[in-house]
C-alpha cells in the first residue's frame, strides 16, 4: 500500500511536488485502478435495450413521447422518399451539423430530415429530465448561435429543460422544426454504387396502442451520423435484480410517477417516507442525489469511484454579466473567442486572461493536448511527460480532496472514501454546489463498493459486503455504453450497420484496419458518410464547441462540392460523391500517430466509461486502439489545421466527382 509522504497526502507548502509525493500518487493511482479493474470489462453492465428481462428493458422507454400528437401530424417522410441530407440524430450535434449547411446557402430546410429515437429534438437534453439537472459548461460557450438568436441564458449554467427548450427554437428559426422524424429508428444503410445513395431502411414506432410499427425505405445523397456519444442505457448485472420488489427506474429516463414533481417541479413528493438507493456518482448522480435527499426519508449512495467535485458556482445571469460575456456587443465572433480562450485555460496555454474563470480553467490538465508547436515525443520521453503531467496535476487533486475533507464533517470513514484517487484528466470532472455537504445529514449514507461491487438483490433491497440495504426504489444513475466501445466505430453507437463500397461493413473496417479518417469527418470506402467524432477530431469538454468546429468543416466541403456541380453544368439528377483518397486518409491518420504518445498518461486511468472499462489499454494491436484517440495537439490546433486546409480551396485529399443516378 502507498505511503504517504504526508498526514494528508500533500508536499506541504507551495504547489510544486515532492519526488516523494509523485512517488506515493503514482503508487496510489495503480492501487485504485487495480481495486476496479474487472475480467468482464463491459461485460459487467446490461444495456436495458437487450434485456431478456421485460422489466429491465422497458426502463428504456421513452417517457415523454407524446404519440398522440405525433400520429395526427402529416408524415413528414415516407417510404421511398428521396432526400439531399439525412441526420442519424436530432440532438445538438445533428442540429448544428444541419444549421451549418444551411447557413453556406448551398441546402435549404427541405433538403434536410433529423431522424431519431427519441420523440422530439434535444438528443441528451431531450432524454435526461431528472431533478437538478444542469449543463455543467456555462451557456455562453456550451449553447450554439448564441449571437445570432439572440438568447440570454437564464443561469450560469443552463437548467436542462432550458436547453431542450432552445434547441427547439433554434430547430424552429432555422425551418427545421418541420424536419424532424421521430421515433424512428435507422435499422440498416447501405451505399449504392449505381444510384449514387445512400439506402436506409427505417422503422418508426406509432405508440403502445398502435399494433403495428411502420417500416420505410428511403434514399439520401448524404448522410450524417449525428447519434451522439451516449445513447444506450446501462446498468451493472446484479444477480436476483429482477426479483426486486421496489420501483426501479434510469436516470436518463427519470419516472416522475414514482418520485412526483416534473421536470419544472423539483417537489418529489412521492419519495416522501420512502428509501431509495442511487447507483452511482458521476455527474448525474451528483446532480440528482441532493434534490432526492430533500424528499426521501432515507438515501443510500452506492459508489464504485468517487468523483472529482469542485464548486459550480451556480448563478442567475443578470444583463451585467451578459453584456460583460458579449464584449457589448462591439465585435462579432465573441462566442468563437470565449470557447478558444476556455480551451487555451484548459491546456494550459495560460490566456493572458481568462474569459470564463469556472473550475474548467483552474484544472490545467483536463486536457493532455500538447499544443500545435510541439515535436512529438519519443518512446524515452513518455516516462517524463507524464511525471511532468503527475506534477502539474497535483496541486489541483490536492486542492479537490482537501475540499472533502473541509466540506463533510460526518464520519471520517466517509471523507475518506469521498475522496478521488487519480490524475485530473481521467474522469470528467463534477462541479456542484451542495454534492459533498449533502453527506452531512443523517439520513444519507455512502456506500462504497470498489472492487466488490454489488453482491446481487433481493427483493427488498441491494446486498454488499454482507449487508442489505433495504429500498423501495431504486435508481440507476449508472450512465451508458462507451464512446469507445468497438473501437469507437461510428455505427455502432446507433446500431444501425452502415455498408459501404462493395457491401463492405464501417464495422469490418474498424475492426481489421482499425479507425481510419480524413479530418475526422470522411471515411474512404464511404462516399458521402459525415462522421461526427470524437475519435480522430479535436475535442474539448464542451463538446458543442467541437460540433461547431466539424459542422463548419463539413458544410464548407459539401457547399463547395454541390458548387463544383453547377460549375460543370452538371444536371439537377446529377449527384456528387465526396470520399477520401487512400494516400490522404493514411497521411491524416498518421499525423495522429506521430503524436499520440502526448496521449500516454490515460494509462495511469482507473476502469470508466471513457476507455471501455479499461478495455481500450489492453489487446494485441495497440496500433489499432492508438488509432481511436482524438486529434493529440488539441482542438484548437485542430481548428488551425482545418482552417489552413480549407484556406487554399482546393479540398485536398477528397476525391469528388459529379455524375447521374441510375434510375430505381
Amino acid at each position: 500500500m502507498a505511503t504517504r509522504p504526508h498526514d494528508d497526502g500533500t508536499s506541504g507548502k507551495g504547489d510544486d511536488p515532492t519526488a516523494a509525493e509523485l512517488s506515493f500518487l503514482t503508487q496510489k493511482y495503480e492501487e485504485e485502478k487495480a481495486k476496479r479493474i474487472r475480467p468482464d470489462g463491459s461485460a459487467q453492465y446490461d444495456e436495458f435495450e437487450a434485456c431478456a428481462n421485460d422489466r429491465l428493458r422497458h426502463l428504456a422507454d421513452d417517457p415523454w413521447v407524446d404519440h398522440g400528437t405525433l400520429n395526427a401530424q402529416p408524415p413528414n417522410l415516407v417510404d421511398g422518399q428521396h432526400v439531399k441530407v439525412f441526420s442519424l440524430g436530432a440532438g445538438i450535434g445533428g442540429l448544428v451539423y444541419a444549421t451549418h449547411l444551411l447557413e453556406t446557402g448551398a441546402f435549404v430546410p427541405e433538403d434536410i430530415r433529423l431522424v431519431d429515437v427519441a420523440g422530439g429534438f434535444g438528443g441528451t437534453w431531450y432524454w435526461n429530465r431528472f431533478p437538478g439537472l444542469a449543463c455543467d459548461i456555462e451557456a455562453s460557450i456550451y449553447l450554439p448561435w448564441l449571437e445570432r438568436t439572440g438568447y440570454v441564458p437564464k443561469h450560469r449554467y443552463a437548467y436542462g429543460e432550458d436547453i431542450r427548450r432552445y434547441l427547439e427554437s433554434v430547430a424552429e428559426r432555422w425551418g427545421l422544426d418541420s424536419k424532424g422524424v421521430f421515433r424512428t429508428r435507422v435499422d440498416r444503410l447501405t451505399w449504392d454504387e449505381d444510384r449514387r445513395c445512400w439506402v436506409i431502411a427505417l422503422e418508426q414506432c406509432r405508440g403502445p396502442k398502435v399494433k403495428d410499427s411502420i417500416r420505410l425505405t428511403v434514399t439520401a445523397q448524404y448522410v450524417i451520423l449525428a447519434n451522439g456519444i451516449l445513447n444506450h442505457p446501462k446498468a451493472p448485472k446484479i444477480e436476483g435484480l429482477d426479483n426486486f420488489k421496489g420501483a426501479m427506474m434510469h436516470a436518463s429516463r427519470w419516472d416522475y410517477s414514482i418520485s412526483g414533481g416534473s421536470p419544472t417541479d423539483p417537489s418529489l413528493t412521492k419519495l416522501k417516507g420512502k428509501k431509495v438507493g442511487i447507483i452511482g456518482t458521476g455527474a448525474t448522480g451528483v446532480q440528482c442525489m441532493p434534490e432526492v435527499a430533500k424528499w426521501a426519508s432515507e438515501v443510500y449512495v452506492f459508489q464504485r469511484t468517487p468523483c472529482t467535485v469542485d464548486a459550480r458556482d451556480q448563478r442567475e445571469m443578470t444583463a451585467e454579466a451578459w453584456a460583460k460575456v458579449t464584449e457589448d456587443g462591439q465585435k462579432p465572433g465573441w462566442w468563437t473567442r470565449r470557447n478558444i480562450n476556455w480551451i487555451d485555460a484548459v491546456v494550459g496555454a495560460e490566456p493572458e486572461v481568462d474569459l470564463v474563470d469556472d473550475g474548467w480553467t483552474k484544472a490545467p490538465t483536463m486536457s493532455m493536448a500538447a499544443g500545435a508547436r510541439h515535436q512529438p515525443l519519443r518512446p524515452e520521453d513518455v516516462p517524463g511527460h507524464i511525471e511532468r503531467m503527475l506534477a502539474k496535476d497535483v496541486p489541483r487533486s490536492n486542492r479537490i480532496r482537501q475540499r472533502v475533507v473541509d466540506l463533510v464533517t460526518k464520519d471520517q470513514e466517509t471523507v475518506e472514501a469521498l475522496k478521488p484517487w487519480y490524475p485530473t484528466w481521467c474522469k470528467r470532472p463534477c462541479f456542484h454546489d451542495t454534492y459533498l455537504q449533502t453527506f452531512n445529514q443523517p439520513h444519507v449514507t455512502l456506500v462504497p463498493t470498489e472492487s466488490h461491487g454489488l453482491h446481487r438483490a433481493t427483493p427488498a433491497g441491494l446486498v454488499t459486503k454482507g449487508r442489505e440495504y433495504p429500498l423501495d426504489v431504486l435508481v440507476f444513475a449508472t450512465g451508458y455504453r462507451s464512446p469507445a466501445h468497438a473501437l469507437a466505430e461510428p455505427s455502432a453507437m446507433s446500431n444501425a450497420p452502415v455498408a459501404g463500397r462493395g457491401g463492405r461493413a464501417l464495422a469490418a473496417k474498424w475492426r481489421e484496419d482499425g479507425p481510419g479518417s480524413l479530418h475526422g469527418l470522411f471515411t474512404r470506402g464511404f462516399p458521402n458518410l459525415l462522421l461526427t467524432g470524437p475519435a480522430q477530431q479535436g475535442i474539448s469538454g464542451n463538446i458543442t464547441y467541437m460540433y461547431d468546429v466539424a459542422a463548419r468543416h463539413a458544410a464548407y466541403v459539401l457547399a463547395e462540392a454541390e458548387k463544383k456541380k453547377k460549375e460543370e453544368e452538371g444536371r439537377e439528377e446529377d449527384r456528387v460523391v465526396i470520399e477520401p483518397s487512400k494516400e490522404a486518409e493514411e497521411g491524416y491518420v498518421n499525423r495522429l500517430l506521430s503524436h499520440v504518445a502526448f496521449l500516454a498518461p490515460v494509462s495511469l486511468c482507473l476502469p470508466s466509461y471513457r476507455n471501455d472499462e479499461g478495455a481500450v489499454h489492453v489487446g494485441d494491436d495497440a496500433v489499432k486502439a492508438a488509432k481511436t484517440a482524438v486529434y493529440p495537439l488539441g482542438i484548437n490546433a485542430w481548428t488551425e489545421f482545418l482552417e489552413e486546409w480549407r484556406s487554399t480551396g482546393r479540398l485536398e485529399g477528397l476525391e469528388i466527382t459529379t455524375g447521374e443516378a441510375a434510375s430505381s
